[in-house]
């Protein structure tokens, strides 16, 4: 009886984003280059804010940390994604397959903290602006910075250690371009409707207390700069749009693929692509388009070259 628990599936085939191979050679390039410009971009904005002591104050610290994320995240699936556009035989080992399950979710649930923090951050500089300094001082950051990461590692070593404990022998056909965990499940020899309930609550407590907790924090934010002047509050007014767009771009394909899921292969393959590949990109494109003291160290770092 013991054997049946043991996983006899040592690696998993993705069917990928299409089967045609002219596609998927049309695609090599788009994808090679969005993943080129995510890297060259996030990077870019975290030695930024390094080199620049203009930007050495709490809201930038958090943004580099964002960066870094987003740079982590679009490293897990979009390299592979890339070199299997080139490949008939698209496989993945076990191991690697809950390396990227591992991973996906830690950098995920530590971004979605991240946006709380952020928003945490621009509530106390808009809404108590005399006391910003006492309340977000370099500590404080830092600790935020270290709970976002560590509710990203529990919440991603608890739905690896319920994925760790389904037994893989027989299907082993992902249709998809990485290891998603609805999918993963299907492969399963056991009933997995039980096992799916507790992962989805897992994921789901942790997204909409996240989505919540940042509808309130801006709702509030939005009030509160309504009834300041105009002069005062257009900067501050700029900055949570660019706060608000990154929160709608992150969140939507979440909540279309773990907690209201369409069911239909090729809207979930796009979601997930847009998840994995488009945000990372969008994320620090809009904060350096609309952030203008960005846009001041950039000039300046022009400027010194």
């Amino acid at each position: 009886m013991e054997d049946v628990n043991k996983t006899v599936v040592s690696e998993f085939i993705f069917q990928g984003l299409c089967t045609s191979k002219e596609l998927q050679l049309f695609l090599l390039l788009p994808f090679s280059t969005l993943y080129l410009m995510t890297v060259v971009g996030n990077l870019f904005v975290v030695i930024l804010i390094i080199i620049d002591h203009h930007l050495h104050s709490p809201m930038y610290f958090l943004l580099a940390n964002l960066s870094f994320v987003d740079f982590c995240l679009s490293s897990v699936n979009t390299p592979k994604l890339t070199t299997d556009l080139l490949k008939s035989n698209k496989t993945i080992s076990f191991g690697g397959c809950m390396s990227q399950i591992l991973c996906v979710h830690f950098f995920g649930g530590c971004e979605m903290v991240l946006l709380v923090t952020m928003a945490y951050d621009r509530y106390v500089a808009i809404c108590r602006p005399l006391h910003y300094t006492s309340i977000m001082d370099t500590q404080k950051c830092i600790w935020l910075i270290f709970i976002s990461w560590i509710i990203g590692f529990v919440h991603a070593i608890s739905q690896l250690i319920l994925i760790l404990e389904l037994p893989f022998c027989g299907p082993r056909v992902i249709d998809s371009f990485f290891c998603d965990i609805p999918l993963v499940m299907k492969l399963a020899c056991v009933n997995t409707d039980t096992l799916g309930i507790m992962i989805n609550a897992d994921s789901g407590v942790l997204a909409t207390t996240c989505f919540i907790l940042l509808l309130i924090s801006y709702t509030y934010i939005l009030l509160t700069v309504q009834l300041h002047s105009k002069d005062g509050s257009s900067k501050a007014l700029s900055t949570c749009t660019s706060h608000i767009i990154v929160v709608v771009l992150f969140f939507g394909p979440i909540i279309f693929i773990y907690l209201w899921p369409v069911n239909i292969t090729w809207v979930d393959k796009f979601l997930a692509v847009f998840y994995t590949v488009i945000t990372p990109l969008l994320n620090p494109a809009i904060y350096t388009l609309r952030n203008k003291d960005i846009k001041n160290a950039i000039n300046k770092l022009i400027n010194h070259m």
